[in-house]
């Protein structure tokens, strides 16, 4: 394990060109109830992940308004409020109706409630950055793009980003808004958005991988991801997560748990320093599983 356990180790990255954070950052979904649904099962577990979160140095927390839903938002509010030197963005544009049941809904009416009622629950007069979750294929994407603007230019939202966007969204998009974050999901195994990170990178957008940890048969026993975490004293999602911020210098992985003992394992992935050799194997066996 690295002697020193903080995110500042992941580097920094300006989000909008000026929202400085530590690279390495929070996933909120899992403080909540199974199937992202209802509140967690242990509260107080909940809270104190959260509040270590600014001893670790995570100044970057991700979360929506479906979390829960609800649950993640009012969660993070007990726990931090008022959010001193620590950026909170949410996203909005999925309806819940149970567990693990996810549904796009992008009517502009409708984006606007998600964001005043986010704003309420966290306790905040504007976002520092609001995701779109989903653009709703069943509403024309200029209008929903169209409201989100309309809402930067009232300054409910200061930036913007996308969630499981292809580059075409993104350049739809920038003729409303500057896309600040695309969240798409990505890891050393799922390279399906490798197109899309790369258009980030040139552009200079943050891009947060979600399922970040994730490495599927090289994280087996005697895999090359279960080697490298033993060489390193850390755990195998340490090492995925170091691939990541590794990768692109606009990465911001999000690790989310409701476990402050897991908490710290993720943040270890901070201060890993992968050779060249280990970072191209990693990649090339990666790359080789993903097209498989």
């Amino acid at each position: 394990m690295p002697q020193s356990v903080s995110a500042a180790a992941s580097g920094t990255f300006a989000i909008g060109g000026d929202l400085v954070v530590n690279r390495l950052g929070f996933g909120a979904m899992r403080i909540t109830g199974p199937g992202i649904w209802g509140p967690p099962a242990d509260h107080d577990a909940a809270i104190a992940t959260l509040k270590r979160l600014t001893e670790l140095d995570i100044n970057f927390i991700d979360t929506a308004d479906s979390y829960g839903p609800y649950d993640s938002e009012n969660l993070i509010k007990e726990a931090l409020f008022p959010y001193k030197n620590l950026l909170v963005a949410t996203k909005g544009g999925l309806t819940r109706h149970g567990p693990d049941i996810w549904a796009p809904l992008g009517r502009p009416e409708y984006l606007r409630q998600c964001v005043l009622t986010s704003l309420r629950r966290l306790g905040v007069e504007q976002f520092d950055l609001w995701q779109l979750h989903r653009v709703d294929p069943k509403v024309p994407r200029d209008e929903q793009f169209d409201a989100i603007a309309s809402m930067q230019r009232e300054g409910l939202i200061k930036h913007v980003g996308l969630s499981e966007v292809p580059v075409d969204d993104i350049q739809a998009a920038q003729k409303y808004f500057k896309v600040a974050t695309v969240q798409n999901q990505y890891n050393l195994v799922d390279r399906k958005s490798e197109d899309v990170l790369d258009y980030c990178d040139q552009h200079n957008i943050g891009f947060i991988p979600w399922f970040p940890l994730a490495a599927g048969e090289l994280a087996k026993p005697g895999s090359i991801v279960s080697n490298m975490a033993k060489e390193h004293s850390v755990t195998t999602g340490a090492i995925a997560l170091a691939w990541l911020l590794r990768r692109s210098k606009v990465m911001l992985p999000i690790p989310g748990t409701g476990s402050v003992e897991h908490l710290i394992e993720n943040v270890d992935g901070a201060s890993v320093k992968l050779t060249d050799d280990q970072f191209n194997e990693l990649d090339r066996q990666g790359r080789n599983l993903a097209s498989a």
